[in-house]
């Protein structure tokens, strides 16, 4: 029976490092349901789709082929490789380009119940750890571990600024800030798999807090429902 560990929050809460290190540290398998979504916005520009071309991106949806492996060769990032149709696409996904366009992107309902489906699929028999808006409220709501990370804005934007800095992505303090708080926006209006806190779900602030204080407090939460 698999063992299912959902976090959902918006941008810049760090659900994507916390996600990485406790995939690692036991022994789950690390589902990246935004790069998903961020593939299929990178195929979408690739082709010169546009968002209104609903039919456009029904047929890509058909033959899109999205999956995920584990970096061997880098063992201190356990986040996964992801491929698009054979290619890895796993820093490309990252570019300004696709983080602009991937909220509307993932906002289209024909968009959500693929992915959706996919995710279940990738995640089938599995023990799992998974980050995202939706995943304890849409994608696994019986999922043995719910936890929802958040933080102020400022502390978002400055995370998120860095980030960007390390993987070479020129934007601005100011930009960074709109492009959270569009997202924002966007994520928590969705028509289907809006950003909200499941009723079950352990709220946990990391404003303020070290990458170290944060994985405790969420490692203590994942072996107390291990232990029941």
């Amino acid at each position: 029976m698999s063992f299912i560990v959902a976090i959902d929050g918006p941008s810049g809460t760090g659900k994507g490092t916390m996600t990485s290190l406790l995939s690692k540290k036991f022994n789950l398998v690390n589902i990246d349901t935004g790069a998903t979504y961020r593939c299929v916005t990178l195929a979408m520009i690739r082709e010169g789709i546009k968002l209104e071309e609903l039919h456009k991106i029904k047929d890509l949806l058909k033959r899109i082929d999205i999956k995920m492996e584990r970096d061997t060769k880098n063992k201190d990032n356990n986040a996964p490789l992801v491929f698009l149709n054979g290619e890895d696409v796993s820093e490309e996904i990252r570019s300004k380009e696709v983080t602009s366009l991937v909220s509307p992107v993932s906002s289209i309902k024909e968009v959500r119940l693929a992915m959706g489906d996919l995710q279940r699929s990738m995640a089938k028999g599995k023990d799992v750890i998974m980050e995202g808006r939706d995943i304890g409220t849409v994608i696994f709501p019986n999922a043995d571990v719910k936890i929802y990370l958040d933080a102020d804005e400022e502390e978002r934007v400055r995370r998120r600024f860095k980030q960007n800095e390390e993987k070479g992505i020129k934007m601005s303090m100011d930009e960074v800030r709109e492009s959270i708080r569009k997202r924002d926006e966007n994520d928590r209006n969705k028509e289907m798999g809006a950003l909200k806190q499941a009723e079950d779900a352990i709220y946990v602030d990391t404003t303020g807090k070290s990458i170290a204080e944060v994985e405790k407090e969420l490692s203590k939460i994942i072996l107390d429902k291990k232990k029941n």
